[in-house]
Parts: structure tokens; C-alpha cells; sequence
């Protein structure tokens, strides 16, 4: 077209040209101008579109894209042979008026994969999908996939001008970068925190190009506002960020994927295969991992140690305090032992921020950094990115907030100061301090490794154990640092030489890194290597240091795969280590002196109170419990089995005598130098309780699938004669008693009662998911946002049911991974109203009969109760 139209005015200047010659010719001859010196006049160049558009503009110039700046305009210049790659686009935080909302550095939505196309006289961003694939491989079967599973369009522009040798078209993609363009987002998609966007308020930044990235800088303004159900916790807050879009150029030469094994706990890149091989399509999935290849493949071959081609490098944030980069760095380098064990040498490596490199920017997709976050959230977190097509891990982040060192210290006060002296007065000294971090950016690493959570693994040592000075040495708490295994709770204190941490690296850590790293050799691709892979999971099935149990986060069954506990055994593991915060309780006061406000005192007391619940409550997760496992044909193991009848029952013993015991929570000589409140038992006793509501139906399902079953009608016959073993013995009853009895009635008789509102929206309890103490006491929150907006989500839960909010919103985060147990509803085979029935019947002949023998206020309790009952059973 460009050339038409130079020919075009080409011809018309001869015929202009020829015009004023035959004038000449045949008209009258004109005067000659007298002949000077003067220099000729230059000809009249017309400004081309390009010079016109991009006159005076701010430029930021790369063989890739280059981008002009001009006024509130920005303008891509793309070369024509970068059309129809494939790119990645991701927006990161970089700065943020209050970081309640947002962690500078993190990417809140996963990136786009996307590509820049031209039709016609338009530019289009387009988002692939690559989601489903084919083992057809003709035109034909590529043809009906590219058809039915095409790109989407997410922005367009039409050209505004072509490059002056016609090799890059100019666009204006503006829009983008200052508007509330969805795709390019930086608040997190589909949660509770919305954001009316103030265009007025908001501008570009700075621009970057390089020749395999360039990025865009805005400044966003918003009133935020967050909104659960029709609730609101926070309404039109104001704020305002600086976010870096990166656009990331993706090889052309793809890594060879590697097919997931569910027994694996590897990040999966979800796929849907449409096979001619076999009948119908099916679901797979693809492991993350870096692409990390020998640089010598001969040598490696021999069995040398070769440094991959291109290393895994973590920059390191010059924002640290000083103290913190060396355990920070020797987090990282841990890993190094597990690639050389195959065959890799400097895989992983870290370095600091570059000072003086104009193309190091952190907020950029193409560096993976350990972030440092001037916060007060205890957490640490440690996403990856990804290739969609191959799970290739293009770029990762730890991001560690300062107050981490508060959590590591509560830690490392409730869990070892019974034997550790040197956390008694308080402060973590060097040595713990590095140690404890080194540990929790190390876990963080192993996620950006392609690493999941792998909450069996502590489950696979014996409890007694954990008190052998030599088996801790060698194997400290878990063989996996990917578990979330803290300190050794179980050892006493007469026990010595006992390691109290988890190791450097376990040896299930060691297995996902030969798993998901060592090279197959002599397969063409992802499927002809599987056979081999599969077999190195298959020689350690049934093997408990080689288990892989999922986190369970929004249904929770498998009482041997849950977080912050140690051990086999449950109820001995509870034991030891309730002795230990019991010694540590009695002391507390005398160990800590530099604390003249008694806030230190106070928060490591509610920190106690919060690990005696989890020692409840992992003993809890047993009563209807039931073993999942992930298990291939043909191999040890089974994939779900119920949690064994008298297992069930002394949970169940034991979990009651612990209600009845919490007094010892109550420190009178302590509780006097602290504010103002109830009893901390109060607290634990209320939380057993609703905790203890809900596993009606885990029996229920539990009993199920049992050959020996632990029915309902046992369990709460079991739970009766517990709660009524005062009335029943004819002793005084104490206030835990009394509350306790009051409970097991209330449950009983709901079914009975007039029925009340289920709530505005109709919800009712969610049976298998998480509590709000659950969610708090386990950190299956990592935003925080259940903890700080605890008291009005119960207030909200109070009326539409337990978990009906939770549940959302841990929904929201977490979306419905195949990594998760589904909740299974168990309507269909409820047949508990009978059983509650005989229960209520049996509780009302027990206090009808109490209620004329017993004294004091005894007798006052057993009136009301029997008054209760007896209406609402003579209404049934």
C-alpha cells in the first residue's frame, strides 16, 4: 500500500513537472531573474507520519520493542519479525502508599501469555491458550485445535504510523497502562478487595527496553473497598501504587516438558490431551520446574559434575538489614547439595542487587529476587512463574516481610525454650536467629524451585524418636523442609544433645530435586520419559519418608497431612508437648526481665494458649479421620482408609480429659501484670467446642468407607458418656462440666428445635472445611486477611453458619486445585437425627433425675437443662 502511494505522488510530480515546462514552451517567455550568489532554497521535505507522531518524545530504545513517551501518550514501536511471539506480561507491585494491600515485588495475578499480531491495519494483543493438546499430529488435527482453542483478543490499536524503512509498526497502547485494564491488573483477581479506579489521579512513569523485555511504570489511584457477601469491612479507602507491566519474550526453542505424578509434590501446569490413542480426551499435567541442562552433556554423561547452561540466580534485595543476607544467601545455596547429588554443580546460585546496572530492575518478570517488606505480617511467601506451554519456571520471588523474626521468636520460645536456654530472656541470639531464618527463606526457595507443600512428611518418624539425640542430628524433624515441621515440641528437658530444627535439606527433598531436575536420557519427549519417572516413585511407594500428602485447605480429612505437628502419634506427641508449654508457662515470668510493659510476656502467653489448641486440635483431626494417599495399581498402599476405630476413640478420650484440664492455662501470678480479660481456658474450651460440633459427619463418612467402622451411634454415645461422666458418677460438677454438658445438649436437640434462618443467602455449616481458629492456628491464610478481620467474620458466621464465610474466602485465594480433596456431601447416608435422638432421650432421663437429687448449683443446672429438653422433645 506504502509503495502505491509513492508511486502515486511520483507521478503526479512529472505531470506537475511536465505542465510547467509545456506553459513555458508555448506561453510567453518570462523575464530571467538576475543570476546571484545566493544559495539555493531547500526543497520541501513532507514530515513523514513516524516524525510527526513521535516528534520530541521520550524514548527508551532495544532491538525488541522500542517505546516512546510523548506528553500522556505511549507508543510501542514493534518490529514486524517480533509479530506472533510469545510473550509473558506480568504486573508487579513496586511501590504502594500502605502495603496492607499489596507486598512491593509481588505479582498478584499470574502472567499473561500473549502475543502481538497485525490484521490489516490493526494491532492486536492476543492471550493464547495452551491448555489443550493433541497427540494428533497432522494438519488436519492441528487445525480442528487451533480452531476450537484459539487466542482471545484482549487489546487492539490501529497503526499509527510505520517505521521509515517499513520494519516496525507504531501503535498507541496508552490505554493500558493508565486505565483499569483488567488483564493488566494488579489487584487480585476475584477476591474480597475491590477498587474504583481515579483516572485523574493516576499517570505513567518510566519506560524501559531492553532486547528480550521492556516495561512500563504507571501510577495507579484507587478507592478500595472490601466487600464479602453483602458485608462490608472496609469502604472507599484510598490508595495509590506505582506497578511495573514487564513483557518477557519467551524462547522460541522450547524446554522439554515433564509429565506430573499426583505422588509427587510438584507444582502442576494443568492440561486436557485429545488422544487418538486412546478412547476420548483426558487430563494431565505438567511438573514446574527451571530449565536447567548440562553445559557438557558428555561429561555429565560420564558422571562428571557440569554446571547447567544457565544456573537458577536469585538477587537478593540491598534493603536488608545487614544481619539478615547472609543466612539469606546460605538459604538459597542449601539447595546445591541436592543438584550435585545429580550431577549439577553451582545450579543454584545468588547474588546482591546490582548498584550500577541500568538494566537490573527487580519489579522486571526476567529477575527472580528475594524481597525484603517493611511489614507486619509474620510470613514469608515464595511464588513462581511459569511458561503455560511446557511449566517452564521463567521467573520467581521469595518475599519476606520483617516481622517473620516475631514469628520465628514465639516459635522458637513455645516450641524449644524448655530445653534451648538461650531463647529464655527473650531475644533470638545470632546463632537462632540465623538458623531459624535460614530455615523458613529455605522452604520459600523450595517453592520457587517448583516445590509444594508436603504436609505427611513430619507423620513419617516415630514420636520417641524425636527425643534420640542421634536420630535428630542426623535427621532433625522431618524429612522434608517443604512440611511445615517447625521445632522439636516433643523433646524434654532432660533430654540432651537433641537437635530442635528440621534438617538443612531432608531426604524426601532430595528425591523431588533428582525427580524433577535429573535428566532422562535417550527419550525424544515428555511421554517417553514417563515410564522412567513413574518408576522412581514406584520404588519408594509405601515407604513413609517418601509420602506425599497434599495440604489440605479448603476440606480436611487426613489427620496424618496437616500442618505445625510432629510425629506418628498424635496423642503422645500432644503429650510431650503440653508438658513442655506447661514448664515453659511456669516460668515465663522469671526467665523474661527486660520486658517492662509485659507485652513480650503477654504475646508469648497467647502464643502458648494458641499451640496448646493445636495440640488439641491435631489430635481432633483423627476422630472420623481418613487416610488419603495418592497410589498407582500395582504398588503399596491405599488411597483413602479410615483412621482405626480405637484410634478414633482414644482421640476422642483424650481430647475430653484435655477440656476438662485447661485450667492450668490460668497463671493467677502472671494473669495479674496483664491486661484486663478472661481466663485463656475460656478461650481453648470455646474453640474445642465448635471444633468438636462439626465431626458428626466426619464419622459419619469415616464409618462409611470402614470395615470396621466407627459409627455415629458409637460416637456419640462415646461423646454423651464423656460429657455426662460427672451426673452419671454422682460427683460435684466443675464450670468445664457444666459448659461441656450444655454443649452436647445443645447439639443434640437442634435438629428438634424450631428451625431457625439459615441466614440471608440460605448457607449452611461447612461440615470438612477449615474453622476460623483452623485457618489462623494452621496459616492456611497466607494473606492475613482472615486474621485481621477475624471478629467480623464471626460475627457474620454466627448467622449464615460455621465456615460459610471461611470457606469463600479461602476459595477465592486458592481456587479448586486438583491438589485439594473436593468436600464430599453426605446427605444422601445422614441418618443421624435417630441417633441424636436416643442421645437426647438419654440426656433428658438423666437430668430429669439429677434435677431432684442434686444441690446447689448443681441442681440449678440440671432444672434448666431438664426444662429445655423436656419442651422441645414434647413437641416431637
Amino acid at each position: 500500500m506504502k509503495k502505491n502511494l509513492f508511486a502515486f505522488f511520483g507521478a503526479l510530480l512529472c505531470l506537475l513537472s511536465h505542465k510547467n515546462a509545456s506553459a513555458q514552451l508555448f506561453g510567453k517567455k518570462k523575464k530571467q531573474a538576475p543570476v546571484t550568489n545566493a544559495a539555493p532554497a531547500k526543497p520541501y521535505v513532507r514530515e513523514s507520519d513516524y516524525d510527526r507522531l513521535l516528534k520530541g518524545a521520550q524514548k527508551a530504545t532495544s532491538n525488541f520493542v522500542t517505546l516512546y513517551k510523548v506528553k500522556e501518550k505511549l507508543y510501542f514501536e514493534i518490529p514486524v519479525k517480533y509479530l506472533n511471539r510469545e510473550m509473558l506480561v506480568a504486573s508487579t507491585l513496586s511501590e504502594v502508599s500502605d502495603n496492607a494491600f499489596g507486598a512491593v515485588g509481588y505479582k498478584a495475578n499470574n502472567p499473561l501469555h500473549v502475543k502481538f499480531v497485525v490484521e490489516d491495519s490493526v494491532a492486536f494483543i492476543q492471550q493464547l491458550n495452551v491448555r489443550v493438546t493433541s497427540d494428533d499430529n497432522t494438519d488436519g488435527g492441528k487445525e480442528a485445535i487451533s480452531k476450537n482453542f484459539g487466542t482471545s483478543v484482549i487489546a487492539k490499536s490501529r497503526i499509527e504510523a510505520w517505521s521509515k524503512d517499513s520494519s516496525a509498526i507504531v501503535v498507541d497502547f496508552t490505554n493500558l497502562f493508565v486505565s483499569d485494564f483488567k488483564p493488566f491488573g494488579f489487584l487480585p483477581k476475584g477476591g474480597f478487595l475491590s477498587g474504583e479506579f481515579k483516572r485523574d489521579n493516576s499517570a505513567l512513569g518510566a519506560i524501559k527496553a531492553f532486547d528480550d523485555n521492556f516495561s512500563i511504570t504507571s501510577t495507579m489511584s484507587y478507592d478500595l473497598s472490601i466487600t464479602v457477601l453483602f458485608f462490608t469491612l472496609l469502604d472507599k479507602y484510598p490508595m495509590s501504587a506505582k506497578v511495573t507491566r514487564s513483557f518477557l519474550l519467551l524462547p522460541e526453542e522450547k524446554m522439554k516438558p515433564r509429565i506430573a505424578d499426583a505422588r509427587v509434590g510438584i507444582f502442576p501446569t494443568d492440561k486436557l490431551q485429545f488422544s487418538q490413542q486412546k478412547d476420548g480426551s483426558f487430563k494431565y499435567a505438567l511438573a514446574n520446574r527451571w530449565r536447567l541442562e548440562p553445559s557438557n552433556p558428555e561429561a555429565y554423561a560420564r558422571g562428571e559434575k557440569v554446571a547447567p547452561v544457565k544456573p537458577i540466580l536469585f538477587y537478593v534485595d540491598n534493603a536488608f538489614p545487614e544481619k539478615w543476607k547472609e543466612p539469606i544467601r546460605k538459604s538459597v545455596l542449601r539447595w546445591n547439595t541436592a543438584f550435585e547429588a545429580i550431577g549439577f554443580k553451582d545450579a543454584v546460585q545468588v547474588k546482591d542487587f546490582p548498584v550500577n546496572d541500568p538494566g537490573f530492575d527487580p519489579d522486571n518478570l526476567k529477575y527472580s529476587c528475594i524481597r525484603y517488606l517493611p511489614s507486619s505480617t509474620e510470613n514469608a511467601m515464595g511464588p513462581s512463574w511459569v511458561d503455560p506451554a511446557t511449566g517452564e519456571i521463567i521467573s520467581a520471588t521469595v518475599l519476606v516481610y520483617n516481622d517473620v523474626v516475631r514469628l520465628l521468636n514465639k516459635w522458637r520460645y513455645v516450641q524449644t525454650a524448655q530445653l534451648d536456654e538461650s531463647i529464655r530472656s527473650g531475644k533470638l541470639t545470632d546463632e537462632l536467629f540465623n538458623e531459624s531464618l535460614e530455615y523458613v527463606v529455605g522452604h520459600e526457595v523450595g517453592h520457587c524451585l517448583g516445590f509444594m507443600h508436603n504436609m505427611a512428611s513430619s507423620n513419617a518418624f516415630p514420636v520417641d524418636s524425636l527425643r534420640s539425640a542421634s536420630f535428630t542430628q542426623q535427621y532433625g524433624t522431618t524429612p522434608s523442609i517443604m512440611d511445615y515441621a517447625r521445632f522439636n515440641y516433643v523433646a524434654q528437658p532432660q533430654d540432651k544433645q537433641v537437635k530442635l530444627t528440621p534438617p538443612v535439606l531432608g531426604e524426601y527433598d532430595y528425591f523431588l530435586v533428582k525427580w524433577n531436575y535429573q535428566p532422562v536420557s535417550g527419550t525424544k519427549n515428555e511421554w517417553d520419559e514417563q515410564a522412567t519417572l513413574e518408576s522412581w516413585v514406584d520404588a519408594k511407594a509405601g515407604d513413609p519418608i517418601y509420602r506425599y500428602g497434599k495440604q489440605q485447605i479448603l476440606s480436611r480429612y487426613d489427620p496424618s497431612s496437616i500442618e505445625e505437628d510432629l510425629g506418628n502419634d498424635p496423642v503422645k506427641a500432644s503429650e510431650y508437648g503440653i508438658l513442655n508449654l506447661k514448664y515453659i508457662l511456669s516460668n515465663l515470668d522469671n526467665w523474661v526481665k527486660d520486658d517492662p510493659d509485659f507485652s513480650y510476656r503477654q504475646g508469648i502467653y497467647d502464643e502458648i494458649s494458641l499451640q496448646y489448641y493445636r495440640y488439641i486440635r491435631n489430635v481432633l483431626y483423627n476422630i472420623g479421620g481418613i487416610y488419603l494417599n495418592d497410589v498407582k495399581d500395582g504398588t503399596a498402599g491405599k488411597l483413602h482408609q479410615s483412621v482405626p476405630k480405637d484410634l478414633q476413640q482414644n482421640a476422642l478420650k483424650w481430647t475430653l480429659k484435655e477440656y476438662r484440664n485447661a485450667d492450668w492455662l490460668n497463671n493467677a501470678q502472671l494473669r495479674k501484670k496483664l491486661p484486663l480479660g478472661l481466663d485463656p481456658s475460656v478461650s481453648i474450651r470455646g474453640k474445642f467446642l465448635g471444633d468438636l460440633k462439626k465431626l458428626t459427619k466426619n464419622v459419619l463418612l469415616s464409618s462409611h468407607i470402614s470395615d470396621s467402622p466407627y459409627g455415629v451411634g458409637e460416637y456419640l454415645n462415646d461423646l454423651f458418656a464423656g460429657a455426662f461422666e460427672g451426673a452419671i458418677a454422682g460427683r460435684k460438677l466443675s464450670a468445664s462440666d457444666i459448659g461441656l454438658q450444655n454443649f452436647i445438649a445443645d447439639m443434640t436437640l437442634e435438629p428438634f428445635e424450631e428451625k431457625k434462618s439459615a441466614g440471608l443467602f440460605g448457607l449452611t455449616d461447612q461440615a470438612f472445611s477449615p474453622s476460623i481458629d483452623e485457618v489462623i492456628a494452621y496459616d492456611l491464610d497466607p494473606t492475613g486477611f482472615v486474621k485481621k478481620y477475624a471478629s467480623q467474620i464471626r460475627e457474620i458466621e454466627s448467622k449464615e453458619g460455621d465456615g460459610a464465610l471461611t470457606t469463600k474466602i479461602l476459595l477465592q485465594q486458592f481456587g479448586d486445585s486438583p491438589g485439594f480433596q473436593k468436600e464430599i456431601t453426605t446427605a444422601a447416608i445422614d441418618n443421624t437425627k435417630l441417633y441424636l435422638l436416643d442421645i437426647a432421650q438419654k440426656i433428658q432421663k438423666l437430668v430429669n433425675a439429677k434435677a431432684k437429687t442434686a444441690t446447689g448449683d448443681d441442681r440449678l443446672h440440671y432444672q434448666a437443662l431438664a426444662l429445655r429438653i423436656n419442651k422441645v422433645l414434647k413437641n416431637n
